[in-house]
């Protein structure tokens, strides 16, 4: 338990539907586990519940049913709330909604700002935030000048800035191109190796979980295969199935395997791919 940063027991969320007064249920039954210091990818398509998962992880929404858990607080005790947000931040998909000020720097210090930390701690805080996403020298430019990958990142210096244990990334790259794109994931994956902290990134980009530790994948509000990119992976047909795909060498082991060659399909990666076919006889 010690060990658990994020712990959902049978959370499930549910709303009434409009039209028909029926009730509807966005997640259903979730149990799920992220240790301190992981890389989770939650992988769906729309309406796979996931995004509705994202906001239970730092009390944006409460369980209708089970129980979250963040660093072993209890989400639905609202003196529990301004804890857990200060421990588990959170990144939306559209920076320009979680950008406030009108300098780079200014944003930065917004949330440190609110949580009443020292000036001369914040100057510091702000700096080094900067500096982690590689935002540095644009401290005393203006938010809206910057490209979109840009201002994600200037987003994500604003948690850190916070010093959360756990930051909740909601399709973080959705809104960008792809170098944008690549830009936040290579800011992500540095944040957890070189800083510990605990990653939740939620997506539906299949390369971007490849980088994970482990995967859960949602489908109609519940998890239907969890662990690492290669177990969850390999189930090329299900993936397919539920409207998700998976890395190009992986279906390309896949169709081999199925066409009657000797090859394991727990492929991720070019290389590997090239080394098992030099292995074949």
């Amino acid at each position: 338990m010690e060990n658990t940063m994020i712990r959902c027991e049978n959370l499930t969320y549910k709303y009434i539907n409009s039209e028909d007064n029926s009730e509807k249920y966005a997640v259903n039954g979730v149990n799920l586990e992220v240790e301190k210091g992981e890389f989770l990818v939650v992988l769906g398509h729309n309406g796979s519940g996931k995004s509705t998962l994202a906001k239970h992880l730092n009390a944006l929404l409460i369980p209708s049913e089970g129980k979250v858990y963040v660093d072993n607080m209890d989400t639905s005790d609202e003196n529990n709330t301004w804890n857990i947000r200060s421990k588990a931040g959170m990144v939306f998909q559209n920076p320009d909604n979680q950008i406030v000020a009108t300098i780079v720097e200014e944003d930065v210090a917004f949330g440190p700002e609110n949580l009443g930390v020292e000036p001369s701690e914040i100057v510091k805080r702000v700096e080094e935030s900067l500096k982690t996403v590689g935002m540095y020298d644009y401290r005393k430019h203006a938010p809206h000048l910057l490209s979109g990958g840009q201002k994600q990142r200037v987003a994500i210096a604003g948690i850190l800035a916070m010093r959360p244990k756990c930051i909740v990334f909601d399709e973080p790259t959705a809104m960008l191109d792809p170098s944008g794109r690549k830009e936040v994931i290579n800011t992500i994956k540095k944040l957890n190796k070189d800083f510990g902290i605990t990653i939740v990134l939620i997506t539906h980009y299949m390369e971007e979980a490849v980088e994970a530790d482990r995967i859960a994948v949602m489908d109609e509000g519940k998890i239907i295969i969890k662990g690492t990119p290669r177990e969850v992976f390999k189930n090329v047909e299900l993936m397919k199935k539920i409207g998700l795909d998976v890395p190009q060498v992986t279906e390309l082991a896949y169709e081999l395997k199925k066409s009657g060659i000797d090859i394991n399909t727990e492929i991720l990666t070019i290389d590997e791919m090239v080394n098992k076919l030099c292995q074949l006889k």
